[in-house]
């Protein structure tokens, strides 16, 4: 029973730290919304190259 709780800690630590490795990248919700239209934007722009050679 001691490990269940010991390997449920080291999750909430690792959950912990990857939320505020990623969220130190975004700094507001502007950021993350800017970061998403990006993402998009580079996926139109893929798609687009790859119709064009078809």
């Amino acid at each position: 029973m001691k490990n269940k709780k010991k390997y449920g800690k080291h999750i909430l630590v690792a959950t912990f730290i990857a939320s505020v490795t990623i969220l130190s990248g975004c700094n507001t919700v502007a950021g993350v919304g800017k970061d998403v239209q990006a993402a998009g934007e580079s996926t139109t722009n893929a798609a687009d190259k790859v119709s064009d050679k078809l």
